[in-house]
């Protein structure tokens, strides 16, 4: 389950950045996830519940983002979602796209006192 070390690093993240502006209480953190990650918001969750335990982060609200992958077609320049190995646009019909969003995981926001 790679969820537990993704949680422990972005963990590591938030406290380094409360300990920069003298926050002493995370209320809630926004992410975002992206498809192409294999990340289960759900299990993240877990492990974000399960190793917040007993510190200032504990109770803290996860607001996660989840990215469907996106192409943008290389033909007819439509974005669309990617679904399966080869992109289909459903625009013009081309099977040749860029991706522009499936990749991301990063920690959009936090709320902190």
């Amino acid at each position: 389950m790679h969820e537990m070390s993704i949680t422990m690093s972005m963990l590591d993240i938030i406290r380094e950045h409360m300990e920069r502006n003298g926050a002493c209480r995370l209320r809630s953190v926004q992410i975002r996830v992206g498809e192409l990650t294999a990340v289960e918001p759900e299990s993240l969750r877990f492990c974000f519940e399960v190793c917040s335990q007993g510190t200032p982060l504990a109770g803290a609200a996860l607001d996660i983002e989840e990215i469907p992958h996106t192409g943008k077609c290389r033909d007819c320049g439509s974005e669309f979602r990617i679904e399966g190995f080869v992109p289909h646009c459903p625009a013009c019909g081309g099977s040749s796209a860029d991706r522009v969003a499936g990749n991301e995981l990063d920690i959009v926001s936090m709320e902190v006192d």
